[in-house]
């Protein structure tokens, strides 16, 4: 099947409960309800099967991890085969005892899995302990080839490094998608609130900008508690596609559950790369030093 030259995203940006069965049975009424509304493809959030658990550190809750292939993505791959959508669902793995991964499989509209990506950049901040439950991603920046052509996922804290943005636009996917799980401490949304959700898109909207590509962001809404004694995370919801100049083509509420929608468009994207050359300018000859922590060294002056 030849790739479309334009394709609509749609993202589920949601709420989530404690029981993972009924957060899967509402993911999946509201992919059917992007699906109605002409999506193609369908993103959900961040470990969308659960409350975001990384609030604390507990043992206990590596159980609500599951392999992929598994019984989710079992329902996610029927749904998609039925609906005739590409679906990218993001599932705590379990890979084998003790190795854990935040993932994200990559569901293609007949119903196969063609693509697996396992989150690289693992936080470690105040109610977002992940390096307790996840080990870090070891399949590299990849792009996966589906129905509506290639696509990228990363997520979250990914969002953060160009260096993930630049590699996987560079195997010619025409958009990066981040499932996410961000949002506020309460007690310093008053200082930094409107600060810290500027940042968190505006270093989006330049990785579409400085690679030519689509970016489509999906985060959950509501206030998770992990206990009664904590002030929780106020998730900011915010989800949004941006187009290869930046332009945000659908942004979402704060607060309220909905369905962003927005299409690929290939022709526009390969008009502003010719117009904006980021890629062609490229000097390939003078990077090396980005495989380094850092250059302690200052180079010496060959003027």
């Amino acid at each position: 099947m030849p790739t479309p030259k334009k394709f609509s995203v749609g993202l589920v940006q949601m709420a989530l409960g404690t029981d993972p069965d009924k957060n899967l049975r509402k993911a999946a009424l509201k992919i059917e309800e992007a699906a109605d509304a002409g999506a193609h493809i369908v993103c959900l959030p961040e470990l969308f099967l659960s409350q975001y658990f990384c609030q604390v550190e507990d043992a206990a809750l590596f159980d609500l991890a599951e392999p992929i292939p598994g019984p989710t993505t079992k329902v996610i791959e029927k749904l998609a085969k039925k609906l005739k959508i590409v679906i990218i669902a993001p599932l705590f793995e379990r890979r084998a005892p003790g190795i854990y991964h935040n993932s994200a499989a990559i569901i293609d509209s007949n119903g196969q899995m063609v693509g697996l990506y396992r989150k690289m950049h693992i936080p470690d901040d105040p109610s977002y302990y992940e390096k307790f439950y996840f080990t870090p991603g070891d399949l590299g920046f990849q792009a996966f080839d589906t129905r509506v052509g290639r696509i990228s996922t990363m997520i979250c804290w990914d969002q953060w490094y160009p260096e993930g943005a630049r590699l996987s636009a560079m195997q010619g996917a025409s958009i990066l998608f981040y499932p996410t799980a961000i949002g506020w401490h309460p007690l310093e949304k008053k200082q930094h609130g409107e600060a810290q959700r500027d940042a968190w898109q505006t270093v989006q909207r330049g990785h579409a900008i400085a690679n030519g590509i689509y970016v489509a962001a999906v985060n959950r809404i509501g206030l998770e508690k992990p206990n009664k004694t904590s002030a929780g995370i106020e998730f900011w919801g915010s989800s949004f596609i941006a187009d290869p100049q930046g332009v945000l083509l659908s942004e979402g509420s704060i607060e309220k559950e909905e369905i962003l929608m927005a299409d690929v468009d290939l022709v526009h994207l390969e008009d502003i790369r010719r117009n904006w050359p980021f890629l062609r300018d490229r000097r390939i000859d003078a990077y090396e030093g980005m495989t380094h922590r850092f250059l302690d060294a200052v180079p010496p002056n060959n003027e």
